[in-house]
């Protein structure tokens, strides 16, 4: 299936993206998955101040990855995001039904950039 993954890692050091980012994709492909985009979103505020690991928020350093997984691949995959103490927030999304046909319609991933108007 492919799914795509936006995460909040806390701000403050981007080694610290690097390397949630170096482990999830890691994962995927030691479990026989393809990551087909990553993409550095940078720090923007949250929308609303979220508290996770007894630490308050305000600002996260969004990132985005698209990858195909198995189902169990992609359990695991979020049981590690949610035990991560770096990790504010992640949102998965299944793209498509798993069929060719309905994958080819999502195209490449596009990403937004800073001062282009996609």
């Amino acid at each position: 299936m492919l799914y795509e993954l936006i995460a909040i890692v806390r701000p403050g050091n981007l080694g610290e993206v690097k390397e949630i980012a170096q482990a999830v994709g890691s994962l995927v492909l030691k479990n026989g998955g393809v990551v087909r985009g990553i993409a550095n979103w940078g720090i923007f505020s949250l929308p609303k101040p979220v508290s996770v690991h007894q630490m308050k928020h305000t600002h996260g350093h969004y990132f985005a990855m698209r990858y195909d997984s198995s189902t169990q691949v992609h359990e695991d995959l979020r049981t590690t995001l949610r035990l991560e103490p770096r990790m504010i927030r992640a949102a998965h999304v299944k793209l498509g039904n798993g069929k060719l046909n309905t994958l080819a319609a999502f195209g490449p991933p596009i990403w937004r950039t800073h001062g282009s108007e996609a």
